[in-house]
């Protein structure tokens, strides 16, 4: 059996959908059922958050050191620049993140735009 045994043009879509729920919908469900029993500084979720925190450090640094679309037309500079101006404002607004990544991407944008 492949992905391509039904010839209904819905078949892709529902694929997706079902391995989008199977995948997701157990760690979801696991999650509602334990989070109220486990304590906040647990080892295992101070391991959770490490992991976590980890794979967003090395997504930020795959899209400033090897960009993809139109990212790869920018220069090192303007994506290092824009990345240390969100941390800054991240730790300058008291470890706030959306704030940190509104100014990282208006760096970004605004260099972008200027060809820089």
């Amino acid at each position: 059996m492949t992905l391509g045994w039904i010839d209904e043009w819905w078949w892709p879509y529902a694929f997706i959908l079902l391995a989008g729920f199977a995948t997701t919908y157990p760690w979801r469900a696991l999650g509602v059922y334990l989070g109220g029993r486990i304590r906040d500084d647990a080892e295992i979720l101070v391991l959770v958050r490490a992991v976590a925190t980890a794979l967003v450090a090395a997504v930020i640094g795959n899209l400033v050191c090897f960009p993809s679309g139109p990212a790869a037309g920018t220069t090192a500079a303007l994506r290092v620049a824009a990345a240390v101006a969100g941390f800054a404002v991240y730790f300058i607004r008291g470890r706030a993140v959306l704030p940190g990544i509104v100014v990282a991407e208006a760096v970004f944008v605004v260099g972008f735009y200027l060809g820089l």
